[in-house]
């Protein structure tokens, strides 16, 4: 019985062992553009875009510009609200990281090639109050050879309610990110959502957005 035992607890660390690759990547991972990065931003959602530029060569709070509005030119006033929106984000701090939120121990293998793995993972909560994490799961994608990952799939499990009134239906948000090349470290390329729910029955909650990162040039080089 005790063999038994161990056998079944030696069995059950084994499914949630986090391969060493993964566990790499997943270390030196980051969301966001690596710092000395210039790149472009585009944001489409509900049928609005914005373009804006993030040039690494100035200084952090007067890094962001506005280049386009809906395809246009921006006006004065929008150039000003802009501003005023960038800086009041810029006090707010960093955001959680999603990868800290990831319970490690609950990885499951979806598939696994000599170049590629896909894992699945539980998700903590990120505060006391999330009533959101219990129902979503991460999907990573690894390039084993480079030890990078290439895509993070955030996704519901079953319909819920974060709030009294509110329910969701679909929950999805899908991170893309380039493999690394020479001296180019992986980037980020793109970024969808779609929600679908209701807010007391009658209110729609569905959304989608997509935003996508191009132009990258290293500061300091032309």
């Amino acid at each position: 019985m005790r063999l038994l035992a161990l056998l079944f607890v030696f069995a059950t660390a084994a499914l949630g062992a986090v391969p060493p690759e993964l566990e790499t990547a997943l270390k030196t991972f980051r969301s966001d553009a690596p710092r000395g990065w210039s790149f472009t931003q585009t944001t489409v959602a509900e049928g609005k875009s914005t373009v804006e530029h993030s040039n690494a060569a100035k200084p952090e709070f007067d890094r962001w510009t506005l280049v386009q509005v809906d395809g246009r030119v921006p006006t004065s006033d929008e150039l000003t609200r802009y501003a005023e929106n960038r800086s009041r984000r810029s006090r707010t701090g960093t955001a959680p990281k999603i990868i800290e939120q990831f319970d490690l121990p609950t990885l499951e293998t979806m598939s696994d090639t000599a170049e590629r793995g896909v894992y699945r993972f539980a998700l903590r909560p990120g505060e006391a109050s999330d009533k959101t994490a219990a129902f979503l799961r991460a999907t990573v994608t690894l390039h084993k050879p480079t030890q990078t990952i290439e895509s993070i799939e955030l996704a519901n499990i079953a319909e819920f309610s974060p709030t009294l009134g509110v329910k969701i239906l679909e929950l999805r948000t899908a991170m893309a990110y380039s493999l690394p090349h020479g001296d180019t470290p992986t980037l980020p390329q793109k970024v969808t959502t779609r929600q679908r729910g209701t807010a007391f029955w009658f209110k729609t909650l569905d959304a989608e957005m997509t935003v996508t990162f191009s132009d990258y040039v290293r500061a300091g080089k032309k």
